[in-house]
């Protein structure tokens, strides 16, 4: 179970703050369910990049699904109080479509 820990943001809401280093917060308009999907995305990706034993191609292959998670949440690329809702909207669509594609097997 997730713990609700309340975090630091700017006071702008862009940022959180976190050990005094600021990041880009993820895109309030994210609808939860998305949100915890590529959450969970970006969770395994992380796990895959622990496990890649110095394979230079699953190690790459694992940061590209760690960077599609942080676009799609919003947290890198165009910064998402720069962008209208509909781009915002097909980005977070294509991420997770994008990761929902990379696993699942290959078909023969």
């Amino acid at each position: 179970m997730a713990k609700n820990r309340q975090v630091e943001r700017t006071p702008d809401g862009h940022y959180v703050v976190i050990g005094g280093r600021r990041w880009r917060a993820t895109d309030p308009e994210v609808p939860d369910e998305v949100r915890e999907r590529l959450t969970r995305h970006l969770m395994a990706a992380r796990r895959g990049l622990v496990r890649t034993g110095g394979d230079r191609d699953a190690e790459q292959a694992a940061r590209a699904r760690v960077q599609l998670a942080k676009v799609g949440l919003g947290e890198r690329g165009t910064p998402w109080w720069q962008q209208p809702l509909p781009e915002r909207r097909r980005r977070w669509e294509q991420s997770l479509r994008a990761l929902d594609d990379a696993d699942r097997p290959c078909e023969p």
